[in-house]
């Protein structure tokens, strides 16, 4: 079945209601295409819009049917094709404007109904009005978006929503203004809004910033990130979802941003925009921080002279008093725990997309090791500490407690151990000797968890006790080590080969001895090559809650020790 419009023909498929139960000619509803800005379905009783689908993003799945959207100067249609061709469904506009899609049971010979679009009071259209947003779970359910404030508190509070929400500062252009990110929500109505297919996320911002009546944007297509969607005017009919929604980024003046991007043991970082419009990360040493101005002054040092499209940019610092503060790029993604350890964003990782991370990471680890004018040794790789780009390509941060080797030198003894458990290598762990076969074993450690989407420290598994590196290990014996994939992208683009192959080279990487662990210029000919591959030994610390059954917490924490000699 198609709905939509022939640009060509000027023939118009869309569903009208009956005008009673028991009079089957043309009502007052219809269901139908709207051409303007990107199209959508809307209905609308007369004139006057009540619900709309929201825009084509690419993530329709249902069990019944499918979805395709074709949209170009012929053509703007939905169509639906039965997944069971032996299922018989029908889409009804009922004479009180409600669509409903029934299936035909033949055993009782019956229709049954299988949904209704619109579910409850949030998908009446504009029920908060411009700028509003609907949530069912609240009472009441409308709210103003971030940056936003009742136009009327009196009609507000009287549950007089329509006239919607204003700014609380209207200096957005040119002023230092950015960008909020409103998560899992019903897209506001596209009608004022134009689209490109071509471009990524961080060009629909940087387009979108420089046009002051661009209002919002977001991702066209949800499944890959692609393409980029721009709103000029007022934004309408937006609902909150528990889960499910889409993502849109809404622009606010400076004073209005949550600018904090986070917070870990050096302090907060925020995001900061340069006179010229440049944005950057401005990390911020707290006076509470485990780490002081030696790690302050080691990361200054280390990261300013190196160089490398997978290592994060230092920008500039600044010491003045008690305040110390590194200025770096700014990554727009955030850490990759973000994605692979949440069980929304990891859906966006598909398997290339993880396998291209994989790669990136080696090769800033070989540059670090290897190809730059000082060795240094990371010591604290771990998800969290690698950022991700507007291409989502990997960038390893936090060089606080990175070591610099000069010469040939390749290995140190520390009485302070600083990493993070479930990261850290037996050696550096118990005796205080790193290398760069520690960071290699956080390689190791790093790529299981890109790959099966889940923490090596308080992994669980019902067959057994074993952490993540365990239960791989067991995996790869018992010849299928394909089961540690993360179930999420199995129906993807996942090539087999490829998700073995660096399986087996991360359990090369977290083996026990660091003699036995290839080093990084081997792993990046190994992760790009069929060069044969040397079976692996048994992973170090097999089962970590036996080597650290003190430590009960699986939050994810770095830590100090000190070690006698």
């Amino acid at each position: 079945m198609k709905l939509g419009l022939d640009r060509r023909t000027g023939f118009d498929r869309y569903l009208t209601s009956s005008k009673a139960a028991d009079d089957p000619s043309s009502g007052g509803f219809t269901y139908r295409i709207d051409p303007r800005g990107y199209p959508e379905i809307i209905q609308r009783e007369g004139s006057t819009e009540r619900y709309r689908t929201g825009p084509w993003n690419g993530l329709r799945p249902n069990p019944i049917y499918t979805y395709e959207f074709v949209y170009n100067s012929d053509q703007i249609f939905y169509r639906f094709d039965l997944a069971d061709k032996s299922v018989i469904s029908r889409m009804v506009l009922d004479n009180e404007g409600i669509l409903q899609r029934f299936t035909w049971t033949a055993s009782s010979r019956t229709w049954n109904l299988y949904l209704t679009a619109q579910m409850d009071n949030c998908d009446r259209y504009g029920l908060c009005g411009p700028y509003g947003s609907c949530n069912i779970n609240n009472s009441p359910p409308c709210g103003c978006l971030i940056g936003f404030e009742p136009r009327s508190r009196r009609d507000w509070d009287s549950g007089d929503w329509a006239g919607g929400c204003v700014r609380r500062n209207d200096s957005v252009c040119g002023v230092g203004e950015g960008f909020q990110r409103i998560v899992s929500v019903k897209l506001p109505d596209t009608n004022t809004s134009s689209y490109n297919s071509s471009m990524d996320l961080g060009e629909c911002e940087a387009t979108c910033l420089r046009d002051c009546s661009c209002t919002a944007y977001s991702a066209l297509n949800v499944s890959d990130g692609s393409g980029c969607l721009l709103w000029f005017g007022d934004l309408v009919d937006v609902r909150h979802y528990t889960e499910d929604g889409q993502d849109f980024f809404i622009r606010l003046a400076a004073s209005d941003l949550g600018r904090k991007l986070g917070e870990g043991g050096f302090g907060p970082v925020y995001k900061g925009v340069f006179k010229d419009g440049q944005e950057m990360a401005v990390k911020r040493l707290s006076k509470d921080s485990t780490q002081g101005l030696d790690e302050f002054k080691n990361e200054v040092k280390t990261i300013a002279k190196l160089q490398h499209r997978n290592l994060v940019k230092l920008l500039g610092c600044c010491i003045e008093k008690e305040e110390k503060v590194l200025i770096y790029e700014y990554m727009p993604n955030k850490g990759l725990d973000a994605f692979i350890f949440d069980q929304k964003q990891r859906k966006l990782l598909d398997w290339p997309m993880r396998f291209q991370i994989i790669n990136g990471i080696a090769r800033g680890l070989l540059y670090l090791h290897q190809d730059s004018r000082l060795r240094i040794i990371h010591r604290d790789l771990k998800a969290s500490n690698v950022l991700l780009d507007y291409n989502m390509n990997p960038k390893i941060s936090d060089f606080g407690m990175a070591r610099i080797f000069g010469g040939n030198q390749t290995q140190g003894n520390t009485r302070r151990v600083v990493g993070t458990y479930g990261y850290m290598s037996p050696e550096y762990a118990i005796d205080g000797q790193f290398s760069i076969k520690s960071d290699v074993f956080s390689y190791g450690v790093l790529v299981l968890e890109i790959i099966c989407g889940k923490r090596n420290r308080g992994f669980y598994h019902e067959d057994h006790n074993h952490n993540l590196l365990g239960h791989a290990w067991r995996l790869y014996k018992e010849g299928k080590p394909e089961e540690v994939m993360d179930e999420t992208v199995k129906d993807s683009s996942w090539v087999l080969s490829e998700v073995v192959r660096c399986i087996h080279v991360a359990l090369l990487c977290v083996q026990q001895g660091p003699e036995d662990r290839p080093n990084m210029s081997n792993v990046v000919l190994m992760l790009s090559s069929d060069i044969l591959l040397p079976e692996p030994t048994e992973p170090g610390f097999f089962t970590e809650r036996k080597v650290f059954e003190q430590e009960s917490s699986t939050n994810e924490i770095t830590i100090t020790l000190l070690t006698a000699r």
